[in-house]
């Protein structure tokens, strides 16, 4: 096929709504990475939280956003995209913008009633509901909106979305809280902007697209029962339960990393700047670790991108630096690249026969129970090394033995079971 038969397939191939969708999803993704960026840094240093205090909220904040998806779908079916989104962005506008609020006057009077703890978890709450539609909406609708022969096409147009995305968000935080000097709270607020306006955009542009081989839509009570068929299945939630361990050590990039970075190395370090080196990498690098990788198979695929996640953070163990933390934060990249793909090809087959479809619902779980592990540990970790032993180093060995440790369970677990071979 030449080169000019595929872009005319690409450019009859997708409904607007295609393009509408991908293009909410890189400001979406914009706005969340942007505020992760800053959000350790906000709740420790501007708010005054614990190192323990804010690993626990950027846990579950984390465990929200990534734990959602799996009901956010079924929500999305029955309401249909365009309301769900723009109820989604809706709500993500009004979480970022209380959050850019807490050092507003008009908020003292609510921090005194109810203590900033509690306020700001609530709040924390709010953007973290977004995503959850956000994600199946899109997911959904370059199912739904791609023929059939461009839909892989539509999956990688996607998937390249979110990591422009991840690139750009925490460039636009470091512009707004370093360049222009407006502070983090500005950052949120900038967030917000950003939801609201793909609000407007989906208001004015999005059409509902075609279902003309879609399932029936289950009712809310069917996916809880569905949710339970699901987590009965021991062999399933094992497995979920020790890959978790690569989003443990995935994730310190958003909590312990920049608390670490500015607390222990320089404190004008510009951390959120620097997190965009992750994304950045895996969008250089995508295509060729795919082809160098093609003919391994999934689970030493998988095992081999725990691994050397796991590693990455030794450069800042070894030279806690920015340079220390930039070399870390490309090989996690690596690490990501290496087993993202073959990560939903070994899930399929732990489903059993006809369940496929249900059971990938349920990908997101490891990294929803990752963050949420992530989190308090990190902060555990950064005060009791940094504070307590004053060798803030010696955490990374911590979270490098975590990750070794669940490659090692992933291989015992592949000799027990050997999904995939019946």
């Amino acid at each position: 096929m030449s080169f000019a038969t595929r872009l005319t397939e690409i450019r009859t191939g997708f409904e607007p709504a295609f393009w509408v969708a991908n293009f909410t999803e890189l400001f979406e993704r914009l706005a969340y990475y942007g505020a992760s960026a800053v959000l350790a840094i906000y709740l420790s240093e501007e708010l005054h939280f614990s190192k323990e205090v804010t690993g626990w909220m950027m846990g579950t904040f984390g465990f929200v956003v990534w734990l959602l998806p799996v009901l956010g779908g079924t929500l999305a079916d029955r309401f249909g995209f365009r309301r769900a989104l723009m109820f989604a962005y809706l709500v993500m506008t009004a979480g970022y913008y209380l959050l850019g609020s807490l050092s507003a006057p008009w908020m003292q009077g609510v921090r005194r009633a109810l203590g900033d703890q509690w306020l700001v978890f609530a709040i924390l709450m709010v953007p973290a509901l977004g995503p959850a539609m956000v994600k199946p909406c899109v997911a959904g609708t370059t199912a739904r909106a791609s023929r059939e022969n461009v839909r892989s096409i539509g999956y990688s147009i996607y998937y390249t979305v979110v990591n422009i995305g991840g690139t750009l968000g925490p460039v636009v935080a470091w512009l707004v809280r370093k360049q222009l000097g407006w502070g983090i709270a500005s950052v949120f607020r900038v967030s917000a902007l950003s939801v609201f306006l793909m609000f407007l955009v989906t208001l004015a542009f999005f059409r509902e697209p075609g279902q003309a081989d879609e399932q029936k839509v289950v009712s809310i009570a069917n996916a809880l029962r569905n949710m339970f068929v699901v987590l009965r299945n021991f062999r399933f939630v094992l497995f979920l339960l020790i890959f978790s361990t690569f989003y443990i050590v995935f994730w310190q990039e958003f909590i312990s990393a920049p608390l670490f970075l500015r607390g222990y190395v320089d404190a004008n370090a510009n951390a959120d700047l620097l997190l965009s080196v992750d994304a950045f990498t895996v969008i250089c690098f995508q295509i060729l670790v795919t082809y160098l990788t093609r003919k391994i198979p999934a689970f030493p695929a998988m095992t081999l991108g725990l691994v050397i996640s796991s590693l990455a953070w030794l450069f800042l163990a070894l030279h806690p630096s920015i340079l220390g933390l930039v070399a870390a934060l490309v090989a996690l990249a690596l690490g990501e690249i290496t087993q993202s793909a073959r990560y939903y090809e070994y899930i399929s087959r732990l489903a059993p026969p006809g369940q496929q479809g249900l059971y990938m619902g349920y990908a997101f779980l490891p990294i929803a129970i990752g963050y949420f592990i992530a989190g308090p540990l990190g902060g555990y970790l950064l005060h009791e090394f940094g504070d307590v032993l004053h060798r803030p180093d010696q955490m990374w060995w911590v979270i490098t033995g975590i990750g070794l440790g669940g490659a090692v369970l992933m291989v015992i677990y592949n000799k027990i079971f050997k999904p995939g071979e019946t």
